[in-house]
């Protein structure tokens, strides 16, 4: 009879340089997402593979080895783009205590307005992405997590008021499909000026809003 041989545990040292190739890895793999991002500033949406290697310093075959192909690529940055430009702007405007709700709604729309205004090829580039067949639309996901951090800003004022919740989200929906829609046709055709366009939008969201919600507590 064979005897059974011997299972050895993997070593600290093996376990060391694993996990420190694991950390190289995943930095390595976030330098080339960020070299992608200001390969789409300067390229524009239609950026190539052969772009982010230039501005990575790398050949193609390295961006291969961290990428199976370019779909996975257009993944992270619009990752990047969703959670390092986008979210952090819009979320940051919700959270600052405002006088009102008009200021607290300008602050955010104005926040939209001027990020497609100082980032147009990456408003470009997130937008030509927007539901791609068999991807995350991570598009989306920004102004869902948007819509639902304003939707439970709603919810708690009525909620304070002893008033029932519910429509909360479906305005707060309705807020932000309206903000980014007319801003995306404006992004095409600014037919007026950017404070011009705000002022519309921030009129419209409080005409409606102001009549759904009732009076902040002071």
């Amino acid at each position: 009879m064979q005897p059974v041989a011997e299972i050895r545990p993997a070593s600290p040292t093996a376990d060391g340089r694993r996990s420190r190739w694991t950390e190289h890895r995943r930095a390595r793999r976030a330098d080339l997402v960020t070299a992608a991002v200001e390969a789409v500033r300067r390229a524009g949406p239609d950026f190539s593979v052969d772009d982010v290697a230039r501005s990575a310093g790398v050949s193609k075959t390295v961006i291969y080895r961290y990428f199976s192909d370019k779909d996975e690529l257009i993944d992270a940055v619009l990752e990047q783009i969703s959670t390092v430009v986008l979210l952090p702007r819009l979320l940051g405007e919700l959270a600052v205590d405002r006088p009102d709700d008009a200021a607290r709604l300008r602050a955010v729309i104005a926040a939209f307005v001027s990020l497609i205004e100082d980032e147009p090829a990456l408003y470009r580039f997130a937008y030509a992405h927007t539901g791609r067949a068999g991807r995350a639309d991570l598009v989306a996901a920004t102004e869902r997590e948007i819509a639902e951090a304003l939707g439970r800003l709603m919810a708690d004022r009525l909620t304070e008021a002893g008033r029932p919740a519910g429509a909360a989200m479906t305005w707060a929906y309705g807020v932000v499909g309206m903000v980014q829609l007319a801003a995306h046709w404006w992004a095409g055709s600014p037919t007026v000026p950017a404070a011009e366009l705000v002022d519309q939008l921030t009129a419209l969201a409080h005409g409606g809003l102001s009549t759904l919600l009732p009076p902040a507590r002071s």
